[in-house]
């Protein structure tokens, strides 16, 4: 700071002193023989550079051990930093487009830990790190249906969880009830003290610690399901099909779920969907009436269910819309904060997250992207134009699908393949992200476990490889 202020009345003498130029040191006399604009521009670019470490040495004396924030300047630093944080925020959108802040809370104990170097309101995805408030005593278990070769990893889990672990094992009833289980002599003792539980019954919401799901991808999305609000923690073994979201391989389970236990494991957030289904204020009879030759129905009546928000939900991949058993083209209309961006006509639209970009998006030749990118994409599903192609909106806008008034017949939606419904003329779908994320455990960092499943599920960029020119062909080429 002493630097910064000697320096200044010494450019002020020289400035209006008339000097030799014998007198004058060497560096004055090298810029003697610059440009006025040149010269301007060094003596603007030292005095930021002396502004900025004057700004760093500043806030390491005035930091205190665990601050989060920068201290705030001076004024002088303010005028001249162009990094300063109060610059920053006067430059600042007011919009803000990046989605909602993230719960850092997952079920009853579970939580992000903490990073005190972290200056950003979010923290970097790299120092993203699984930590527990208590130790975790309720683990789910959602094991495939329908795969009698999953009975035996099934049951090795949950012996090492209810008897070496002494932890609390839930288990759907139907999993629970099957008869290849219940018939199981060894296992009857460990099957005695599972809970069960139903879905769409019973809520498990709120004591659920941990889930471990044995399967494939669909496993994963069903546990999304199961919590509509806070997500515990997922770790999820690769014994499906395909495989993208399960990173662990169930060889090596009792390390791994160990090291889960013990905390400090690397999780990923995979933000969701929140989707509203809004019924039309004005509700067409079928029985004044019937549909014209387009499909159409003219008649309405008003309904108590009207303009209510009939369901609400949180889904993890995508949500669909699509022309059903029609045989007309697809054609609703697409709003973005409540202005019409463009109408669909075609098979249908995905509106994914970046989760759901390597799923049914991909299909469609959207773009993949990485998890942890807040962002939500609208692919058209085989649009009737050869200029639409996907696109990617911020994560904090808010989406609305409504049928056209002249569209031929109605459409169908579907979330995460699930619950699919009819969606009639005047009816709205509202989509925005969700502030609920699934946090999903990392077999070994948020990067290298995604591109992995790039390589290893998709065949992403799998080609031949080309063999290299001789050097025999290589000069023969240089010589012709």
């Amino acid at each position: 700071m002493e630097g910064v202020e000697e320096r200044r009345p010494i450019k002020k003498t020289e400035s209006k002193t008339n000097c030799t130029a014998s007198a004058r040191p060497p560096r004055q006399r090298e810029r003697q023989g610059k440009s006025p604009r040149r010269r301007r521009e060094v003596k603007r670019s030292q005095r930021r550079l002396d502004c900025q470490e004057q700004l760093l040495l500043g806030c390491e004396q005035r930091r205190l051990p665990g601050q989060h924030e920068l201290s705030e300047p001076t004024e002088s630093t303010v005028e001249t930093s162009d990094s300063s944080p109060k610059r920053w925020d006067r430059c600042r959108r007011a919009h803000f487009l990046h989605g909602p802040y993230p719960t850092t809370h997952f079920g009853p104990k579970a939580c992000i830990l903490p990073n005190p170097t972290s200056v950003m309101h979010i923290q970097d995805p790299a120092s993203q790190r699984l930590t527990w408030n208590k130790p975790p005593v309720n683990v789910l278990v959602i094991r495939k249906i329908r795969d009698d070769s999953l009975l035996e990893p099934f049951k090795e889990l949950c012996r090492f969880l209810v008897e070496e672990k002494k932890l609390m094992v839930f288990v759907e009833k139907k999993v629970a009830d099957d008869a290849t289980l219940t018939n199981d002599e060894a296992f009857s003792s460990i099957c005695k003290k599972l809970c069960t539980f139903r879905e769409g019954f019973d809520d498990i919401s709120h004591c659920i610690d941990l889930i471990i799901c044995l399967g494939g991808d669909g496993t994963l999305l069903y546990a999304s399901s199961l919590f509509q609000g806070s997500v515990p923690p997922v770790m999820a073994f690769h014994l499906g099909s395909l495989g993208f979201l399960t990173p662990f391989k169930f060889e090596s389970y009792r390390t791994e779920v160990a090291k889960v236990f013990e905390g400090n494991a690397a999780i990923i957030l995979r933000s969701r969907l929140k989707v509203k289904v809004v019924k039309d204020a004005l509700v067409r009879s079928e029985q004044d009436g019937g549909p014209d030759e387009n499909g159409l129905e003219p008649h309405e009546h008003s309904s108590s269910e009207a303009g209510k928000v009939t369901q609400q939900l949180q889904v993890l991949n995508e949500v669909v819309v699509d022309r059903g058993p029609s045989s007309y083209l697809s054609n609703v209309d697409l709003y973005l904060d409540g202005r019409l961006i463009t109408s669909v006509q075609g098979d249908g639209v995905i509106v994914s997250t970046p989760t759901g970009s390597t799923a049914y998006a991909a299909a469609a030749g959207a773009s993949m992207i990485h998890p942890n990118v807040p962002a939500i994409m609208v692919t058209p599903i085989c649009p009737h134009s050869l200029s639409f192609r996907p696109i990617v909106v911020p994560a904090g806008v808010e989406l609305m699908i409504m049928l056209s008034p002249d569209a031929r017949n109605t459409a169908w939606v579907s979330f995460d393949g699930r619950k699919r419904q009819e969606i009639k003329h005047g009816d709205s779908i509202k989509i925005t992200t969700s502030c609920y994320p699934v946090p999903s455990i990392c077999c070994h960092d948020l990067v290298y476990d995604w591109f992995d499943s790039l390589a290893q599920c998709l065949h992403w960029n799998v080609r031949k490889k080309q063999t290299r020119l001789s050097e025999a062909s290589d000069s023969s080429d240089t010589e012709n």
